[in-house]
């Protein structure tokens, strides 16, 4: 008896790779990958509010409101904590998004504000600020893309038959991605184009 059960794991084991288990650990190691370079793109944009804000009061004293909103924003995003192993959990990546967003739509906000500054928007410091917040934006962008097209990859794959049996097997479920409840938020990075006023957000 105990060789029959030793040679039917070994024909398991054997069959895996035919079965989609090490695709199925590639998609998995990609999709973690590519959530840990969103992470950290969303961070260097949160580790430029300070110096950001700083530098707008500096000519702005009087748009408490918006510095107020800002570093709110930037507060609830760092009590949202969005793992690799709670990905699955489209809940936690709702109120992750939310947070994010809300944070999108202040910066925006005190990017109108420079508006009404004119030696604000002339300072040097702040102009590297502005490059630094535009080119962090667009890193966001790219590296939000690429995760969902990873994760798009990894749902399709272990929902595909015959990997969805391996899947079953091993605990592998599908992971949570961004949402479109709200398509402009999700897909367009605060205006930072000093020349005109940025749009009011929703």
């Amino acid at each position: 008896m105990r060789t029959i059960r030793l040679l039917i794991l070994l024909t398991l084991l054997a069959g895996l790779g035919g079965c989609g288990y090490n695709q199925i650990q590639a998609n998995d190691e990609a999709v973690k990958a590519g959530w840990s370079e969103v992470l950290n793109q969303y961070q260097r944009r949160a580790d430029l509010v300070p110096n950001l804000v700083n530098t707008v009061k500096g000519y702005a004293q009087h748009e408490e409101a918006v510095f107020t909103q800002v570093t709110e924003a930037r507060a609830k995003v760092g009590t949202i904590k969005l793992s690799v192993d709670d990905l699955g959990d489209e809940a936690r990546m709702r109120a992750f998004q939310q947070a994010q967003g809300e944070l999108s739509s202040a910066l925006s906000r005190l990017m109108m504000v420079s508006e009404s500054y004119p030696q604000l928007k002339a300072d040097g410091l702040f102009q590297n600020l502005q490059a630094q917040l535009e080119g962090t934006e667009n890193r966001v962008t790219v590296a939000r893309n690429r995760y969902i097209q990873l994760v798009q990859d990894y749902n399709t794959h272990i929902r595909s038959f015959p990997t969805n049996l391996t899947a079953m097997l091993f605990g592998y479920k599908a992971k949570a991605n961004f949402s479109v409840d709200n398509e402009k938020q999700i897909s367009t990075a605060p205006t930072v184009d000093f020349g005109k006023p940025a749009p009011a957000q929703p």
